[in-house]
This record gives C-alpha cells, structure tokens and sequence, in this order.
C-alpha cells in the first residue's frame, strides 16, 4: 500500500511512484524550460514576440512554458535560437 503524499516533492522522492528514469527527465523539463523562459525574459522578449520571431506560434510557446506539452527537438531549435542558445549534447560527469 503507498502511503499518501502531500507535496510535490514527497510525490517525486516516492520510488514506487516515480522511477530514477522519470525523476531525471522531469528534472531535466524543467531545468530546460526555466533556461527557456529565463533567457526570454533576459531579452525582454513577450511571447508573442519571441513567437514571431522563432515562428512557433505564441499558443504553443504558452503550452511549453507551462509544461503542458512537450516540444518536438525541430521546435525546440526554433525556440531557442533567437534567444541565442542551442541544444548539445554532453557526457554525465563521471559516467562514460
């Protein structure tokens, strides 16, 4: 019987709720978007104008920022780059 969760957190840290695999890719969501929305903000950028910009429509970057839905990698680059980044890919420090 799982025991009853009050937070998000206690939700997270509950092995038979959340495996290590979906703990790391939630991490990583959100570590992503809040990069995202930090880096818009920087630029003084609406989402409608980063919309009109990256042309992904401003809905759709809505629904990326508020985690509902999850980008395609094409919409990602098209997000990210006139914010000035890009996506890479990068070893796990201490793992081959």
């Amino acid at each position: 019987m799982r025991k009853d969760v009050n937070t998000f957190a206690e939700y997270m840290s509950d092995k038979t709720r959340v495996s290590d695999a979906e703990r790391e890719q939630i991490n990583f969501q959100v570590a992503l978007i809040g990069k995202m929305i930090e880096a818009r903000e920087e630029k003084g950028l609406s989402q409608r104008e980063l919309a009109a910009l990256s042309g992904v429509k401003q809905p759709a970057i809505a629904r990326v920022e508020s985690m509902r839905s999850t980008p395609q990698i094409d919409t990602l680059f098209k997000i990210l780059a006139p914010l000035g980044y890009t996506l890479s890919i990068t070893p796990i420090s201490g793992k081959p």
